[in-house]
């Protein structure tokens, strides 16, 4: 197929731009902003691949992405395109809404326009608000919390709008947290595998009892390549990992794999809106023939392994503009935060 991946420099677009090539049979468009988390140096591997051609424009450009889908012939569209950090959408949400619901709605105009066979929608779990107790099924009502996570709904309904309205063939897949290699280190555990490395505090919310299923990006990418071909257009999938794991609890693994103390941990104020679980109801997608493959233990030291191999990828990331976003979500958190005893 000829493919479109938006947002393909960032963490698992990248992933996914990787696999989908590796597949010796599909072409792929890279369309990437390269805002502050898109790097071409995650790619810097396929650059110069007979099937891949990067576009560095902005989703929300109608004309650069009417153009792409002619010009290239585009069968398929996977929407991974996104604001994504829920700190960053409390603090400036509008880009938020402009990128996840604005951008979203012009690919699926302009697919739609060109006859696009396939459009999947790239979601996350965050969408169904925090879940106490269960598991969230692709038909519970939709509860989102933050900024980001009403932004990623609101993209939802609309690319389900264009099934019901259109019969627009549209997929969407929501998928759990998801961990790997070429993540931006603003995430959870690239955020403490790098402080902890160089015994930096690692700023645990709260109690640090939140709980996340995590999901290896390999398998991530698998589902939604799997959806691609598989799925049931105007199907919902949810895409977990099955490894329900309390932040604490991931944060220790973290620093045992380093060889660090515990006392690094540092307990901050929380941040507001926190969702205290998410859990998602994977059947469907088992169903339709996939199930994660990478264990959390396996894929986490690994995870590990690659930041401590691959210092000079996050360090000049973390030097520049991150080090400002940084001091504004932790510095003062950090100052007033509370050592771990043990």
């Amino acid at each position: 197929m000829r493919i479109l991946v938006t947002g393909g420099a960032g963490f698992i677009g990248s992933h996914l731009v990787r696999r989908l090539l590796a597949s010796e049979q599909d072409s792929v468009v890279n369309l990437d902003a390269l805002r502050y988390s898109g790097n071409l140096g995650n790619l810097a591997d396929v650059t110069g691949h007979a099937r891949y051609v990067f576009v560095q424009g902005d989703i929300c450009d109608a004309t650069t992405v009417e153009r792409i889908v002619r010009e290239h012939r585009i069968e398929a569209v996977i929407n991974c395109a996104a604001e994504t950090h829920v700190d960053r959408s409390i603090v400036e949400p509008g880009g938020f809404a402009r990128t996840d619901v604005v951008g979203t709605g012009v690919l699926l105009e302009e697919a739609r326009k060109a006859g696009v066979s396939r459009f999947v929608q790239v979601s996350t779990d965050e969408v169904y608000g925090s879940v106490e107790v269960g598991s969230s099924r692709e038909d519970d009502r939709l509860d989102p919390r933050s900024p980001y996570s009403a932004s990623k709904a609101g993209g939802d309904l609309l690319v389900r709008s264009y099934w019901a309205t259109y019969g627009f063939p549209v997929l969407i897949t929501r998928g759990s947290n998801t961990y790997g290699p070429n993540q931006y280190p603003e995430k959870f555990v690239p955020l403490f595998v790098t402080n902890a490395i160089d015994d930096q505090p690692l700023p645990l919310y709260g109690d640090g009892r939140y709980r996340r299923d995590w999901l290896s990006v390999f398998d991530h990418c698998g589902a939604i390549e799997h959806v691609l071909h598989h799925g049931e257009p105007g199907g919902i999938y949810n895409i977990g990992g099955g490894n329900e794991r309390e932040n604490i609890a991931v944060a220790g693994t973290i620093l045992n794999h380093l060889g660090k103390p515990p006392t690094l941990l540092r307990f901050v104020q929380d941040r507001p809106g926190h969702d205290r679980r998410y859990a998602v109801d994977c059947s469907r997608l088992r169903a339709l023939g996939w199930s994660p493959t990478v264990p959390f233990e396996t894929g986490l030291r690994a995870t590990v392994d690659w930041y401590r191999d691959h210092q000079e990828w996050w360090r000049k990331i973390k030097s520049g503009e991150f080090r400002a976003y940084y001091e504004q979500m932790y510095g003062k958190r950090l100052k007033d935060g509370i050592p771990c005893a043990s």
